[in-house]
């Protein structure tokens, strides 16, 4: 039996290194995609130990890059792997672990925002919503520049059962800065506790596995904090202006401001039974106006949900119904709170069919025009 097993255990045979094949390609990390490069095999390793066992599974890999993750992942013996990549300089290098493993790794030159998954794996996958998840799987290392838009684009495929759930309760162990991936498992109150946190949690079981430390990524990813600079430049700081600073001044200033950060490995299960049974679009406004005004009461971002001439009386009908106390922050809204508000929210979108196509800035917008063709 133990020899049996042994004979069904793939591992890839000797390759040369990341590192080596960064250089035998040339291969350099792309700033304007946000491309860093974890060449450490020890790190990828635990990556995909966090995603669970993979043994003959099905594993959807986004930006695989130099193929780091990649090999880990091929090494946990799966059935097949699929890598969707953006940059055309990685394939050389993908194609060369294709052929160490031949019939396990499909390669597909193209945009993980646009490309379809819900037929590129086996029909016999698929599983009942309520049943345990397929043996599919995602992982990646996602670039900072499309992660947010990325993880709110599969959780409402995770809404609509479409897209990678259209296989079941499709799991995801995904990298995001720490920050984010902070704020994607922070629990009612935290100071990270934001959108994300409410959009994330009420589709989806998320933790937040492990941290990786900046300097194991080449380039180290960074964050730039030089808006800053140009709001204290403009305008001053706390109504004080600034004083007037040479351009040399102000790009030593910019410069300094660049900050290597961390990122956060999270695990991603969706659940049998959403927290907020109402259409994403409508939690997704309900949650983004609640956050606008994160460091005042509620009741001031959701009253952005109604027409200025109405607000005061809808906002409070709204938070009444809901048994929301009106002085709580956004970030003191649990869950529960905004099922309550999306289930009162939906009532009075039901009585009202113009209240869901409302956009407040778009009245402001109006009533700027407006004044200025008055004046």
């Amino acid at each position: 039996m133990a020899a049996s097993r042994a004979l069904n255990t793939f591992r890839l045979p000797p390759l040369p290194t990341i590192g080596e094949i960064i250089k035998l390609f040339r291969l350099q990390a792309a700033k304007q995609l946000s491309q860093n490069f974890l060449l450490d095999l020890r790190l990828t390793d635990k990556i995909v130990r966090k995603a669970g066992n993979l043994t003959n599974a099905y594993v959807y890999e986004v930006g695989p890059g130099p193929g780091g993750i990649t090999r880990s992942i091929l090494n946990a013996n799966v059935a097949e792997l699929l890598v969707v990549e953006k940059d055309s300089r990685f394939i050389p290098g993908l194609q060369m672990l294709s052929d160490a493993a031949p019939g396990k790794l499909r390669i597909v030159h193209g945009d993980v925002l646009t490309f379809k998954i819900e037929k590129a794996f086996p029909e016999s996958l698929k599983r009942q919503w309520e049943d345990d998840p397929p043996n599919v799987h995602i992982i990646g290392n996602l670039p900072f520049n499309v992660s947010t838009p990325l993880i709110i684009k599969w959780l409402e495929n995770v809404s609509q059962r479409d897209g990678p759930f259209a296989y079941g309760r499709t799991q995801m162990t995904l990298t995001f800065q720490k920050e984010v991936a902070e704020r994607l498992a922070a629990t009612t109150g935290s100071r990270q506790r934001s959108r994300l946190s409410v959009m994330a949690q009420y589709l989806c079981h998320v933790q937040h596995v492990f941290t990786i430390p900046g300097r194991a990524f080449v380039p180290k990813p960074e964050v730039s904090l030089c808006s800053f600079v140009s709001l204290c430049q403009n305008s001053g700081f706390n109504g004080i202006p600034a004083p007037r600073r040479t351009n040399q001044e102000i790009v030593s200033r910019v410069s300094s401001s660049v900050q290597m950060v961390d990122v956060g490995v999270v695990h991603f299960t969706p659940l049998t039974l959403p927290r907020i049974e109402q259409p994403f679009q409508l939690v997704e406004k309900v949650v983004q106006n609640a956050f606008q005004f994160r460091r005042k009461y509620c009741h001031r971002g959701l009253g952005m949900l109604f027409p200025e001439a109405r607000r005061l009386e809808c906002t409070g009908q709204l938070l009444q119904l809901a048994d929301v106390d009106p002085t709580l922050r956004p970030s003191q809204l649990s869950v529960s709170h905004f099922k309550s508000l999306c289930d009162v929210y939906r009532k009075m979108c039901d009585e009202d069919p113009h209240l869901f196509a409302y956009n407040f800035r778009e009245e402001l917008r109006k009533n700027k025009c407006k004044n200025q063709d008055t004046g």
